[in-house]
């Protein structure tokens, strides 16, 4: 078993700002030496006319803010949303695809077609199809999504709960939490500050 620091990384396939989270996350990893431990979890949205208007204009706002970070990292598609989702299929993708050793393979097509919008994340049979594409046997997948994903989704929400998720990416050191793909940095240096404690 490795001996690495974790950093546990609750996300959401339909945060555009864990989508920007995603790839300097792994870099971070790659650079510290430390094991993410990718936790799906479900952000609830309340649709259009259940929300007042001032959080209509956050919303607007936010995908402005993500396009502004896109930009900055040489531009890639984040367009908004068709309708609110329920990203349920996609996040038990994740666990399918964690299962079986191509999870960075499939969020990042998952993240880029949805936010290009080339994928429904809320349709089974879309990811089913990104699996095939992406060369994998989806024989267990139907399975897998209706029982022990499931199950261990629930599991990854309660332990949101438990630390008090409220938003994605939400990255947890020690305990400490660090809420947005702009709070990496901060990250990084609580973590060069502490260093990595290893057994002796």
């Amino acid at each position: 078993m490795s001996d690495k620091p974790i950093v546990k990384l609750y996300f959401d396939y339909k945060s555009p700002f864990a989508y920007l989270a995603f790839e300097p996350a792994l870099a971070m990893a790659e650079e510290l030496d430390v094991n993410i431990r990718w936790i799906p979890y479900i952000i609830r949205i309340k649709g259009k006319g259940e929300r007042s208007i001032y959080s209509e204009w956050k919303v607007r706002y936010s995908y402005r803010d993500a396009r502004r970070f896109a930009n900055r990292r040489g531009g890639f598609s984040i367009r908004g949303p068709r309708k609110v989702y329920d990203s349920t299929p996609s996040l038990l993708g994740s666990l399918f695809a964690m299962r079986h050793g191509c999870f960075i393979d499939y969020s990042r097509q998952v993240f880029s077609r949805f936010f290009d919008h080339r994928l429904e994340i809320d349709q089974l049979d879309e990811i089913c199809i990104l699996f095939q594409e992406l060369n994998q046997d989806t024989s267990g997948f139907r399975e897998f999504a209706e029982e022990e994903g499931l199950e261990l989704l629930d599991r990854a929400i309660s332990e949101g709960e438990d630390d008090h998720v409220f938003g994605v990416p939400m990255f947890i050191y020690e305990g400490e939490q660090f809420w947005g793909a702009d709070r990496i940095w901060l990250l990084r240096e609580r973590f060069i500050e502490r260093g990595p404690k290893r057994p002796e």
